[in-house]
């Protein structure tokens, strides 16, 4: 807020009208909000199960289908904190996200975002024309890389809804798969990385993948500690929660320094929230 403050009037006597001079305004650092957390990695290392077991009410848009065939492996303290919201559409996942109705949930989970994406996809060529009035089957016949600039500009409204949720005090849990990317390095030779299954073009304009890391607190990438034996082959162990930037795999975190193993006991999103 800024408080206003008569300019006196000029020395020399004269009869300028007092004008209006806005004063700035402090306050104190605001108090925490609800945290924003990506999990991603492979299939079935983890995830939901992980989001699942956090504490408090979670509310999931389960598209992947992932909680009707896990809840036989969830304990029943677990399977009572959860609920469901029913969306197919991204329309109908932007309408759920921004009703009334969430008072008293502690999460939001989406699961996955990747396939939210795919969602935001369906919706985006179905309501946007190319520069010829006319609808196309994909991202690419918009030409010059105009798909993925409407797919972005249609993709950040459920960035504003959650942020919306996460001043209201809940967090937001966004589980993601994986993929490879190659990453320039100008330093040296370019190099591949694990990061979130989301577009990116190769120009990083209109990354979704880039802008939902910016919009994260947290982007936690959950693999396999893997050893290489004296004849080459791979070997997988236990799964590592890896909080921050790694030559193969982006992530981030506000808190956390340090990879740890994957413990529901001992849950990692619990430590965040």
């Amino acid at each position: 807020m800024k408080n206003q403050e008569l300019i006196p009037p000029p020395m020399n006597g004269g009869t300028q009208p007092q004008a209006l001079k806005s004063k700035v305004s402090f306050q104190a650092i605001p108090a925490k909000k609800g945290s924003r957390i990506g999990l991603y990695g492979s299939a079935g290392i983890g995830k939901t199960t992980l989001a699942a077991a956090s504490k408090g009410k979670k509310v999931f848009f389960d598209l992947d289908g992932s909680l009707p065939v896990l809840k036989e492996q969830m304990p029943p303290s677990v399977l009572s904190q959860i609920a469901v919201v029913s969306a197919t559409s991204w329309q109908e996942m932007l309408d759920s996200l921004n009703a009334d109705g969430w008072d008293g949930v502690s999460s939001i989970i989406i699961d996955t975002l990747t396939k939210a994406e795919e969602l935001c996809v369906s919706h985006t060529l179905k309501t946007v024309p190319n520069d010829k009035g006319r609808f196309v089957p994909r991202l690419e016949d918009f030409g010059y890389g105009k798909g993925y600039v409407y797919l972005f500009d249609c993709f950040l409204p459920l960035l504003q809804a959650l942020d919306n949720h996460c001043r209201a005090g809940r967090n937001v849990i966004l589980i993601m798969h994986d993929c490879t990317a190659t990453v320039p390095n100008p330093a040296g030779d370019d190099y591949l990385r694990y990061e979130p299954r989301l577009s990116s073009p190769a120009s990083g304009k209109s990354s979704i993948r880039l802008r939902v890391r910016e919009w994260l607190d947290h982007l936690l990438f959950i693999g396999y500690e893997t050893t290489v034996d004296s004849d080459g082959k791979a070997k997988g162990g236990r799964r590592v929660i890896t909080p921050i930037e790694r030559p193969f795999c982006m992530a981030k975190s506000r808190l956390l320094q340090s990879e740890s193993e994957l413990n529901l006991n001992k849950n990692i999103i619990d430590q965040i929230i």
